[in-house]
């Protein structure tokens, strides 16, 4: 047990701390949504119907979206731009897909390399773009729950104030869906932008995320 919970402690940790965070948020809500209800003149509403509303949905589901957007453009922009002295970086000579040698597929798989690495064809092919496939279809589908969720959270509104409901069609153009896309996405590209930019000049002693601390400016590529 000690063993496999420092080999995935990463995992493990982050897995945990996102539970714990996912039901605070779900407590706060709860007791904002019930602060407007009774502003309202209507009554409180219990825990297990608000995180099953469309109001909470549409809270999760954005910021779901937005950051396995960042994941997937960060993966699939990496492949090709480079950024001169950052370890998330590839070296300044590697842009592109690499070889088939340097990426250790078809002929070059080794004993060790996952079975599809060296089975060629689709196969190959499928699992060497697997990550930023997953993380796409991840963000699609989190992206189309967002704005389910907030069609149904929106028309809620709309029939509180006496307004008519919008079809998820119309829903697309409100700006209620686009400040709520928009506002996620800026600060997760900002963020990108700031940990490849600053891991130029600073430093974090033994993290996989940092250069050793004694590397040069303008390393590239290099992880302590």
């Amino acid at each position: 047990m000690k063993r496999f919970l420092r080999e995935n402690g990463i995992g493990l940790v982050f897995g945990v701390l996102f539970l714990i965070v996912l039901v605070g948020q779900a407590f706060a809500g709860l007791a904002q949504f019930n602060d407007a209800q009774r502003a309202s003149g209507l009554p409180d509403i219990a825990f297990w119907r608000y995180v099953t509303s469309a109001s909470f949905g549409v809270d999760v589901a954005e910021n779901w979206q937005s950051e396995y957007l960042q994941f997937f453009l960060f993966i699939i922009l990496t492949v090709w731009l480079l950024q001169k002295g950052s370890p998330e970086s590839k070296s300044l000579d590697k842009p592109g897909r690499e070889t088939d040698k340097e990426q250790k597929v078809g002929p070059y798989a080794t004993p060790e390399s996952p079975k599809w690495a060296g089975a060629g064809g689709w196969r190959t092919s499928l699992y060497s773009n697997s990550l930023g496939l997953v993380m796409g279809l991840i963000f699609a589908g989190s992206w189309l729950a967002q704005s389910i969720a907030g069609v149904a959270a929106f028309n809620e509104e709309q029939l509180s104030e006496r307004q008519d409901p919008v079809s998820w069609g119309q829903y697309l153009l409100e700006a209620d869906f686009w400040n709520r896309t928009l506002q996620n996405w800026q600060s997760e590209l900002l963020a990108v932008a700031s940990m490849a930019i600053l891991a130029i000049f600073l430093r974090q002693r033994g993290s996989s995320q940092s250069k050793p601390v004694g590397s040069p400016h303008d390393a590239t590529g290099v992880e302590g």
